[in-house]
């Protein structure tokens, strides 16, 4: 975009790039003084690392993602160290972080990388799409955060920053213009580009908030949509999130607990007191979580996490 006056924005696709050199710059300086201290972003962590903290983070608050991280690091270091172990370890590991599935497939993407790309994560975007579990936001996300490429990440946080600061706009859905906005921003200099992709994902998480930004700390402030006098998104017509009390999900969260907690299969009879509130739902559940592969039904009719087969 051009800037026409004062305030008056062209209808270009892109920020005019003298302005956003400057923003970009005083965003990093931002970044570097107040980032979060979080694990994952260690000098000394690893690629694999940050493909495990990528996944884990997705639909879930940082601070429930920080100690499951730290352990599975720990425990596996590396894609090699995971993919020794049977599903069961990794479901067990995982604990309540929820969506389970997202454990069966970073474990299937560890034997994987093991076995076609010599136990690295590969620095490819093609070679990252094609690993189980890993779309498109995780697969940049990666590029960007662990080989320090210049990659556009989009994901809510940066859409709403992108919206706001730059188009002057309020938040909405995903757009196509979404990825190449963001592309458009990075410098070509491919460490400050990395760099600028975690700004601006750490700026919407803690300051540019969906309800109340803090814009005082701001520090591209005033930005275009404050100068627009920040106008309001528009409400998305009505579709609540649907209730997890009480829900399938909740019934198979409470069938892995107890298949977790207990060194082990159990019985079917001692399985059902994990969920007595609608023993049509438990079988419901228990079927989908046999379908998923999360549990099997061993020779002597007792229910146990991982697939039946583990090789």
């Amino acid at each position: 975009m051009r800037l026409l006056g004062n305030d008056k924005i062209s209808g270009e696709a892109h920020p005019d790039e003298h302005e956003f050199s400057e923003s970009g710059r005083a965003l990093n300086r931002w970044f570097d003084e107040h980032a979060r201290d979080l694990p994952w972003r260690a000098p000394e962590v690893t690629p694999w690392g940050v493909l495990v903290s990528e996944v884990m983070l997705q639909q879930t608050q940082v601070e429930r993602v920080r100690p499951v991280w730290e352990e599975w690091i720990h425990r596996w270091p590396d894609p090699s160290a995971l993919a020794e172990e049977p599903l069961a370890e990794a479901l067990r590991a995982w604990g309540r972080l929820g969506y389970p599935r997202r454990a069966a497939r970073l474990h299937e993407a560890a034997r994987v990388i093991v076995r076609e790309h010599d136990g690295r994560v590969p620095d490819r975007l093609d070679a990252l799409l094609a690993l189980p579990g890993v779309g498109a936001y995780t697969a940049r996300a990666v590029l960007a955060f662990a080989f320090g490429q210049r990659s556009p990440v989009v994901d809510v946080n940066v859409r709403r920053v992108l919206r706001r600061v730059w188009h002057g706009e309020a938040d909405g859905p995903a757009r196509a213009a979404d990825l190449p906005d963001a592309l458009a921003l990075l410098p070509e200099d491919p460490d400050e580009a990395s760099k600028l992709s975690a700004a601006l994902m750490e700026l919407g998480q803690v300051v540019c908030a969906p309800e109340s930004p803090n814009c005082d700390i701001c520090p591209i402030n005033p930005c275009r949509w404050a100068r627009a006098g920040k106008p309001a998104a528009q409400a998305p017509a009505g579709r609540r999130a649907p209730r997890y009390a009480g829900s399938d999900r909740q019934a198979r969260g409470a069938i892995l607990a107890a298949l977790r907690e207990s060194a082990d299969p159990l019985r079917k009879a001692a399985l059902d007191q994990a969920w007595l509130i609608n023993p049509a739902q438990r079988e419901r559940a228990i079927a989908s979580l046999i379908d998923d592969g999360l549990i099997h039904v061993d020779g002597e009719e007792r229910v146990a996490l991982g697939p039946a087969e583990q090789r």
